[in-house]
C-alpha cells in the first residue's frame, strides 16, 4: 500500500483589518478615539431619533435601514404589541420562570428563555419556513390549497395537527387569539395580502380543528414590513422578549414552592 500524500496549499484570504458596518457609525471623539461623541443609526443621528421618533420606528430603522411609513409604523407597533408576552403555556415562559425561581443569576434569565423560543414547537424556527409558505402559496386559491393539504396529510393519533409551517391545530383546536390578531390586523388599510390570504386559508382550516397558530401571524406581517425570512425568525425571538424576562424576574424573589412540581403519583415508570 503505497500512502498519498497531500499537498497543503495557504488559501487564498484576506482578512478584514477592522469591523465594518452599514449600520451604525460612530464620530469619534477628538481626546479620546475609542469613545465616540455622535452616533447615527442608518445615517440618522441617534439623538433626533431619540427625540422624535418611537420605539418601533427605530426598531424597525435598525433591521431595514430606512424609517417606516406611517401605515408601516401603525402595523408594526400592533405586531410588537400583540407577540410582547408568549404567556405562561409557552415552553419558553416556563423556561424563563423556571430559571428564576430557581435562583440562578436573573442575566441568564433572557438567554435561556430565549434559546427555548427558538425552537420549532410554538417558536422562532417555526417562523421562517411559513415566511416561504405564505410567499409560496399567496397567489393559488386558500381552499384549494387547504383542501390539497388536509387530503394529502394525515392527522396523528396524538398530538396537534399541523398542515403547514404556521398553520395548525394548537392543544387540539383553533389558536382563538391567534386569530384574533390576525382578525384585528387586517382590518388596518396597510394589511398585505399575505395576512388577507392567511386568514382565508385558515378559516377553511376550521372545520378541521386548526388554523392560524402564532408564529404565523407573526411571519406574514414580518414578511409584508419586507424583513427577509431568517431576519424573521430571530425578530419573532426580540418581539417576545420583554415577556420571557418579566416573567423570569416576577418568580425571582418567589420560593422554589411556589413552581409547580409532579407529585410522586403523577410520575410513570414504565418496564423495558
Amino acid at each position: 500500500m503505497v500512502k498519498k500524500t497531500v499537498k497543503v496549499t495557504k488559501r487564498d484570504e484576506q482578512y478584514a483589518k477592522k469591523i465594518s458596518t452599514k449600520i451604525w457609525h460612530e464620530k469619534p471623539s477628538e481626546q479620546n478615539p475609542y469613545i465616540a461623541q455622535q452616533s447615527r443609526c442608518h445615517g440618522y443621528d441617534l439623538i433626533e431619533l431619540m427625540n422624535e421618533c418611537s420605539y418601533a420606528e427605530v426598531l424597525f430603522l435598525l433591521f431595514r435601514s430606512e424609517l417606516p411609513t406611517k401605515e408601516e409604523t401603525a402595523i408594526f407597533e400592533r405586531l410588537l404589541i400583540s407577540f410582547i408576552n408568549p404567556g405562561p403555556r409557552h415552553p419558553a415562559t416556563r423556561a424563563a420562570i423556571a430559571t428564576g425561581v430557581g435562583k440562578t443569576d436573573p442575566v441568564h434569565i433572557l438567554p435561556i428563555a430565549l434559546a427555548t423560543m427558538g425552537g420549532n414547537f410554538q417558536g422562532a424556527g417555526e417562523v421562517e419556513p411559513a415566511v416561504r409558505f405564505l410567499r409560496k402559496n399567496a397567489k393559488k386559491p386558500p381552499k384549494k390549497v387547504a383542501l390539497t393539504l388536509t387530503n394529502d396529510s394525515k392527522k396523528p393519533a396524538e398530538g396537534d395537527w399541523s398542515i403547514a409551517p404556521g398553520f395548525g391545530s394548537y392543544y387540539g383546536g383553533v389558536d382563538e387569539m391567534a386569530h384574533q390578531l390576525a382578525q384585528q390586523m387586517a382590518t388596518l388599510p396597510e394589511c398585505g395580502k399575505l395576512l388577507t390570504w392567511g386568514n382565508e386559508f385558515a378559516n377553511e382550516l376550521h372545520g378541521h380543528q386548526m388554523g392560524w397558530l402564532k408564529t404565523g401571524v407573526a411571519a406574514a406581517v414580518l414578511a409584508e414590513l419586507g424583513f427577509l425570512p431568517f431576519a424573521c425568525t430571530a425578530l419573532y425571538q426580540l418581539i417576545s422578549a420583554p415577556g420571557l424576562l418579566a416573567h423570569g424576574l416576577e418568580y425571582c424573589k418567589k420560593p422554589m414552592t411556589s413552581y409547580p412540581f409532579p407529585e410522586d403519583k403523577d410520575y410513570v415508570i414504565e418496564s423495558v
